[in-house]
């Protein structure tokens, strides 16, 4: 046996007779545990949480903690969740990531209502008066718009209202074959309305605002119907993008069964790539990716790349290779007694935490959404 490979000794004792004894200090080492034997994954929870300088010494431990410092560092950071309160001018934001509290006073805000959030701001509307307005939580920066007489289904803009292409859309359907359009950017005066000859089913709802994104210069939506629609302001034309249209999976034959629960879709991109989720009560989120071949093709674990997708009613973010995060939706709902959002994980194939409420509670509430802080965002705190 002395020279057949895969043998773990060569004899039961060695010439000196310490065959058995070196043989237990071996197997006793091998039980020893190691911070060089912990995951990957546990292995980014504890670098993320450590500051710049101490996550460079530790990357310099060994080759497993250089991988995890190293994918740690470049990662894309988390969006906060900021919970909009019913009175008073205190906002709380959550960092998932850290899982740190921090409040800001924001008087701004008061006898407002948010409208749409992207890139760090805000789209507001006064109660009283329904002026509409940005502002970024984090500069404290307000830039007002002109007032929009019309009622509107949705409203979004494009970017950044400091970006200087900047252009916020209002639409609504007043009646089937036309859809009333509005359009407007930062510096305007007053917003350009008309009445444009289009079939866009999108019934009034003021949660519908998730629905509409901007991606390759146009404005997307998903009507009632489940088609793919989008308007183009260079061109101010509606036009329908015909794909093979996913049916949602909480409706059809077996819809009654889902009745009770709160159905939504929403729209998000990344790089141009556009993806739809439906969400459905406590069931498993269903994410669709389209294709080249404008197929909308449903998504998995194994297909998702890294991705996490953070979604609210007024917004939406979509992260890659964020430490521990990774293949999840994570909803604006915040568990304190657990110090944790609710998420859903498709490696694991359920909710965090696991609970039963998730049954019967919207998982998207009206007064919590996704906001991209600053790079130095503690600087504003």
């Amino acid at each position: 046996m002395a020279g057949r490979k895969g043998t773990l000794y060569s004899s039961s004792v060695d010439v000196k007779g310490n065959g058995f004894l070196a043989l237990k200090k071996e197997s006793k080492v091998a039980e020893t545990p190691s911070f060089a034997d912990l995951p990957l994954c546990l292995l980014e929870v504890i670098i993320s949480q450590l500051d710049l300088k101490d996550s460079i010494r530790a990357s310099a431990a060994c080759k497993t903690w250089r991988e995890a410092g190293l994918y740690v560092r470049l990662v894309d950071k988390p969006p906060w969740l900021m919970h909009l309160p019913k009175r008073g001018s205190s906002f709380e934001m959550y960092d998932p990531l850290q899982k740190k509290m921090y409040t800001l006073n924001l008087p701004e805000l008061s006898k407002s209502t948010v409208c749409y959030s992207r890139d760090g701001w805000l789209l507001m509307r006064k109660t009283t008066s329904h002026q509409l307005y940005f502002f970024n939580p984090f500069t404290r920066k307000l830039i007002n718009l002109p007032k929009l007489e019309l009622s509107y289904d949705a409203i979004a803009f494009s970017c950044a209202p400091t970006s200087g292409t900047c252009v916020v859309l209002a639409f609504k359907t007043v009646e089937y074959g036309t859809v009333t359009t509005s359009t407007c950017h930062p510096e305007a005066t007053e917003w350009i309305t008309e009445d444009i000859h289009f079939y866009l089913r999108y019934e009034s709802d003021s949660h519908k605002h998730s629905n509409v994104i901007y991606a390759n210069r146009r404005f997307y939506c998903i009507g009632d119907t489940g088609g793919l629609h989008y308007f183009e302001p260079s061109s101010r034309e509606w036009r329908t993008i015909y794909t093979y249209t996913s049916p949602c999976p909480f409706s059809g034959m077996y819809r009654y069964q889902y009745e009770r629960k709160k159905k939504r879709v929403f729209l998000v991109v990344r790089k141009g790539v556009l993806f739809k989720m439906y969400t459905c009560g406590g069931e498993k989120p269903v994410v669709y990716k389209l294709d080249e071949s404008y197929d909308w093709v449903e998504i998995n674990s194994t297909t998702l790349d890294g991705l996490t997708i953070f979604t609210s009613l007024y917004s939406y973010e979509m992260r890659v290779n964020l430490p521990w995060m990774r293949h999840s939706v994570y909803f604006p709902k915040l568990r304190l007694s657990f110090k944790c959002c609710v998420s859903y994980s498709f490696d694991e194939e359920r909710y965090f935490p696991r609970k039963q409420w998730q049954e019967q509670e919207d998982l998207c509430p009206v007064e919590s959404l996704w906001i991209r802080p600053p790079k130095k965002a503690i600087d504003y705190m």
